[in-house]
């Protein structure tokens, strides 16, 4: 007996933005809206950045975070509006608020205040902490934490796969790390486009505060399952969903979990909604997963192949 393969719609986190996505994205009604607001919230041009910005402008938390959750959530409105109907749907790190947006947790406004004011804490609290994200690719995140034993203010912020792990922290740490990492087999190791040591306990006060923020937005249950990153088990509960969110700036994101329990039912078909194709990168070597990166192929054929699978 086949199995019939069911839907699910990610989204992308900071990393994978790039100059141009906005005029990538799909023609959304309230766009122009949106980034007018996103602008006011946030005091910056974000419309000219997107466009014209360097990697440093738009690796700047406070321009990333609300260019990407825009974007995000344009594709992800995009494909419902096309009549995609997913299964569940997940976020990378900042992609969880467009997950959430999409699965109706809060409204698309909502969610843009909750994202400027998260890109405020975060800047804030990385301003001058000297904090950086690399990227270890070819050893899994046992071996990594192993090694990582006895260096301070470094921890293993990302298990994107079993073969790419993320290590966040102190400049100085990261460093230390990179040289025992390498020694001990890794095949590379990449500087991420980020301004901080995000997904750490560095990230504290900062979470702290947006802690409050959260506690006081109006949650509804998601209309499908989501998957988050401190704890990947589906749920469509508002009151899980809020305290799982609470966790996710201190928390590693638990990228390989969430496949194993995206597939946990059988093989899926994954559709990454945002700039880029990171996450159907960190797909490609899972058996049960069909992974298809919308920007790259066109809203019309992930449609079409969902429909066939």
């Amino acid at each position: 007996m086949t199995i019939q393969p069911r839907t699910m719609i990610v989204f992308p986190g900071q990393g994978s933005q790039h100059a141009g996505m906005l005029d990538a994205a799909p023609e959304t009604d309230g766009f122009e809206r949106l980034l007018d607001a996103a602008e006011a919230l946030s005091d910056i041009e974000l419309g000219a950045i997107s466009v014209l910005g360097s990697d440093e402008d738009l690796s700047d938390t406070r321009v990333a975070q609300p260019l990407l959750y825009l974007t995000d959530w344009a594709w992800g409105t995009a494909l419902l509006d096309s009549g995609l109907q997913p299964d569940g749907a997940a976020g990378h790190s900042l992609g969880e608020l467009a997950a959430l947006a999409i699965a109706g947790v809060y409204s698309v406004e909502a969610g843009l205040e909750l994202v400027v004011e998260r890109s405020k804490l975060m800047a804030t609290q990385t301003a001058g902490d000297l904090g950086s994200m690399a990227a270890v690719i070819g050893l899994d995140a046992s071996t990594v934490s192993a090694c990582l034993n006895g260096i301070d203010s470094v921890w293993v912020a990302n298990d994107n796969s079993d073969s790419q792990i993320v290590i966040s922290g102190l400049d100085a740490s990261v460093e230390a790390a990179s040289l025992v990492l390498s020694e001990a087999g890794a095949r590379r190791i990449i500087p991420l486009k980020v301004s901080g040591a995000f997904h750490t306990p560095l990230m504290e006060p900062a979470a702290h505060a947006f802690a409050e923020t959260l506690r006081g937005a109006d949650f509804s249950d998601a209309v499908f399952p989501v998957y988050q990153n401190a704890d990947p088990r589906p749920t469509t509960d508002a009151e899980t969903i809020r305290e799982r969110l609470i966790r996710q700036m201190t928390s590693p994101v638990m990228w390989t979990d969430t496949m194993a329990q995206m597939t946990a039912d059988g093989p899926i078909h994954l559709i990454e909604a945002g700039p880029g194709n990171v996450l159907t990168g960190l797909a490609k070597r899972i058996e049960s997963v069909r992974a298809r990166a919308v920007e790259s192929v066109g809203i019309e054929t992930v449609i079409e192949e969902a429909a066939r699978s």
